[in-house]
């Protein structure tokens, strides 16, 4: 049995005969061509589709070798093994022409396979169609077994792998099965927003969404009650989690899917978008060593994302950090992270029970959504403890009039609470395409600034070009807006006397608060993003002012 060392030793054997540095080597003595940066597949297109996708995918990944272009004469082969002569013989055979070989890094085979499998929703439609009368006849509910089936070798299957890694490839964030009265849609989330992405007949709903059931660890024959259910998938060498829902609609089932790359890296407080007053004062709170800062704004609006920053910029060995979350977004080395599980009957306020009997100098609570949790929470940053947590609020002022809601007395959240960071996301415009202009008068009032105190009106908006970039979209990637209440003596007093949000944003105000709204601004005038786009994230401000 070979010991650890062996393995570690066979390990870096293996990366080094994988280095650009080796495959260059091999490739001059084999005289044959070595590419460092692939360009995009283009294989001929008289492959048969099921052999097209067996390359695109196990077949591809086990003898790291694709097709990457060619003609009738020959085609061009890339290969990351180009001493597996078998492998280049069955190429051969399955186009029927000779094959001109290219050395590349398995890197580069795998961003080819990644690129060919998401060409391939192209292909579906027709695939299915040209399927559909066989397929019709069968129940896909008692036909699919995944632990007998082979890789991509049904229509089916082959469609919501495709759709999975093309809502990969394309950053999105929850992938969209909708059924209506005569046909099936799918829809992309990218950057906040919902696109079109491709439509089925009815005929196939079933079929689909059994599928992704499947995959999910879900009951298929329960069709009239919500479901919840996990698929883990590797793609492109990422660890990717797909948290799946399903709800009984009139038209049948509909299915979100959201994608989290476990693999991604946190993001530094500096990058996810908070400005420096703000991000001083947020990096001086974090080192405390007791209290609470909690983190507010709706569902996905990147909480959870700026708590992991605060807990990467403290983590240290000398700190003992402990999380209790739903689900666990990002694994954090050195973090003893526990995800809850209602069925058992683990949640928060049990999970923060236990940590506390941890020793913990940090705790992070994914979500205070009771009096319980709140209650102990607040209690444990009495204790010694700095805790971290997010609330479900409109803005900043208002968490602590929700706390005072929950039934916790004012004397224990002014004396706990440090500071509330509100935060919303908005989308970032494509630096490609976007087209600069000056700010009216009506643009700078509703943005909350005036326009005597503005020396440069310049900003930018949505380009009108065609851009491959953002593939017109007309941004790419988001950003957060934030606001920081600090309490102080004075808030804590209106804190004490059960002053509403209001009054608290008002005085807030006074001593030096920067609303949403006004930090937008700010990135407008910075050309990150657009006048629409921050109104659009903080209209709740203006409506509840």
């Amino acid at each position: 049995m070979a010991t650890d060392t062996e393995e570690v030793k066979d390990g870096e054997s293996e990366e080094r005969r994988n280095s650009p540095a080796s495959l260059r080597t091999l490739s001059q003595l084999l005289n044959l061509e070595f590419v460092e940066r692939l360009p995009e597949p283009t294989p001929p297109l008289d492959l048969r589709i099921g052999d097209f996708d067996r390359i695109a995918g196990s077949w591809g990944r086990q003898f790291s070798t694709i097709p990457i272009g060619g003609d009738h004469h020959e085609v061009v082969v890339a290969s990351a093994d180009p001493l597996n002569i078998g492998a280049i013989e069955q190429l051969k055979m399955c186009y029927g022409r000779p094959a001109k070989l290219v050395v590349t890094t398995p890197d580069e085979i795998t961003k080819a396979i990644n690129t060919m499998r998401t060409r391939l929703m192209s292909s579906r439609s027709s695939a299915l169609e040209k399927d559909k009368e066989e397929e019709s006849e069968f129940d896909y509910q008692l036909k699919i077994d995944v632990t007998d089936a082979e890789d991509d070798d049904a229509p089916i299957m082959r469609y919501v792998n495709a759709i999975i890694f093309k809502a990969n490839s394309e950053r999105a964030s929850d992938v969209h099965i909708e059924p209506f009265e005569t046909q099936l849609k799918v829809r992309f989330r990218i950057d906040g927003v919902l696109y079109d992405v491709d439509s089925q007949d009815k005929v196939h709903q079933a079929a689909i969404i059994s599928r992704v059931k499947v995959m999910s660890g879900l009951n298929i024959a329960e069709k009239r009650l919500p479901q919840d259910g996990r698929i883990g998938l590797k793609i492109a060498g990422k660890d990717v989690d797909i948290r799946v829902s399903t709800v009984p609609t009139q038209f049948g089932e509909r299915v979100v899917m959201r994608l989290l790359d476990k693999s991604a890296s946190v993001l530094g407080l500096e990058q996810v978008g908070i400005r420096k007053k703000n991000l001083l004062l947020l990096e001086k709170l974090i080192q405390k060593p007791n209290g609470i800062i909690l983190v507010t704004g709706p569902t996905g609006s990147g909480k959870s994302t700026t708590l992991y920053s605060c807990l990467t910029k403290i983590n240290t060995p000398e700190l003992n950090i402990l999380t209790v979350e739903d689900p666990i977004e990002y694994q954090l080395e050195g973090v003893g992270q526990m995800q809850v599980n209602p069925k058992i009957n683990f949640t928060f306020s049990s999970g923060l029970r236990a940590i506390l009997r941890q020793d913990p100098d940090v705790v992070m609570v994914g979500e205070i959504r009771d009096a319980e949790t709140a209650e102990i929470a607040i209690q444990a940053s009495l204790t010694g403890h700095l805790v971290l947590s997010t609330l479900h609020t409109n803005d900043a002022p208002g968490a602590v009039t929700r706390l005072l809601d929950m039934g916790i007395e004012p004397f224990l959240v002014s004396s706990s609470l440090l500071a509330v960071m509100g935060q919303r996301l908005v989308r970032r415009l494509c630096p490609a395409c976007k087209e600069a202009y000056e700010l009216s008068d009506a643009e700078i009032l509703e943005l909350g600034l005036h326009p005597r105190d503005l020396v440069e009106r310049r900003a930018y908006k949505p380009g009108q070009a065609e851009c491959e970039a953002c593939q017109n979209t007309r941004y790419m990637g988001r950003t957060g807006i934030h606001e920081l209440l600090v309490v102080d003596d004075s808030i804590r007093s209106l804190i004490l006397q059960r002053m509403d949000s209001t009054t608290i944003r008002i005085k807030a105000q006074e001593l030096g608060f920067e609303t949403l709204r006004i930090d937008g601004a700010h990135k407008v005038l910075e050309g990150i993003t657009s006048v629409e786009e921050v109104i659009l994230a903080t209209h709740e401000e203006v409506t509840n002012a």
